[in-house]
């Protein structure tokens, strides 16, 4: 008896369609296999390049924590609680945040956030009240903060920064809802940002290097066979705003020892890239 059942041509491989449908009817699904099949939508035009990196960074983003993204605290622009409103109204136009964090002590010990717009409204008949009499209160979150978890913190309770605390409750850097956002639209890159899979020293002649803020002092130490120290900041990045004294602008420049440092990409709330310049014999 002959079977009626002709032999089976069905591909190993299913079609996409099938695969979205799988997707859709909530049958279990792991990550990789639904970015293949992402990656495949893609490769046969039902899906743009820039959708897929969106894509691929919504699904990154739910693993990500408040520490992955965090400004330090070395980078934050703060005031203090004690200072009369009279003495911040320069420091808060030429910063130009919406936000501040203020401290008591030093900057591990964030106690509240002064608002520009409630700086602006006592500006004219209030200048001797302090940060202390208009600050409002801190949102905290650990570092262990999950972006997915946080965003739809900032979005229910209609907040736009957070301080990160670590395990001893202590300051150790700010989010806001721009730096959780970004995660997912991606940031507008600048024309001197080095690729992440580049290194954080790159020599550019016998006495000139570009060098990442977020080069330890260590490693540049290593590098360039150098003693610089800082008991307070581990980058050279924090080096350097600590002995400027405040977070510094593009084309801000200081002298230490054998090197010359200049600020070559910076925004109102961190520094990315500086260029050093050797001023003794040194080469590398």
């Amino acid at each position: 008896m002959s079977d009626d059942n002709p032999p089976s041509s069905e591909p190993q491989q299913k079609s996409l369609i099938d695969r979205i449908g799988h997707f859709l009817t909530g049958e279990p699904q792991d990550r990789d296999d639904l970015l293949e099949m992402l990656k495949e939508a893609q490769e046969k035009h039902l899906l743009d390049a820039e959708a897929l990196s969106m894509i691929e960074r919504v699904l990154k983003f739910s693993e990500m924590r408040a520490r992955d993204i965090m400004i330090p605290r070395i980078q934050m622009n703060i005031v203090p609680k004690d200072a009369a409103l009279e003495n911040i109204f320069s420091l808060v136009l030429e910063q130009g945040h919406s936000r501040f964090p203020v401290i008591e002590d030093d900057r591990s010990k964030v106690v509240g956030v002064l608002l520009a717009k409630d700086l602006l409204a006592h500006a004219i008949n209030s200048k001797k009240l302090t940060v202390a009499d208009i600050m409002r209160p801190v949102n905290v979150v650990p570092e262990s903060k999950r972006l997915n978890a946080l965003l739809r913190e900032f979005r229910t309770d209609r907040d736009h920064l957070a301080i990160v605390v670590d395990e001893y409750g202590m300051a150790a850097g700010l989010v806001t809802i721009e730096d959780v956002l970004e995660q997912i639209v991606g940031e507008i890159e600048d024309e001197h940002d080095l690729p992440d899979d580049e290194e954080n020293i790159k020599k550019s002649s016998d006495k000139r290097y570009t060098v990442k803020a977020i080069t330890t002092i260590d490693e540049f130490n290593e590098f360039f066979s150098s003693t610089l120290e800082d008991d307070e900041h581990e980058t050279i990045g924090g080096f350097v705003i600590h002995q400027l004294g405040g977070m510094p602008n593009k084309g801000d420049k200081l002298e230490y020892g054998d090197f010359r440092f200049e600020v070559v990409h910076a925004d109102n709330r961190r520094v990315y890239l500086l260029k050093v310049i050797l001023l003794d014999e040194k080469k590398h």
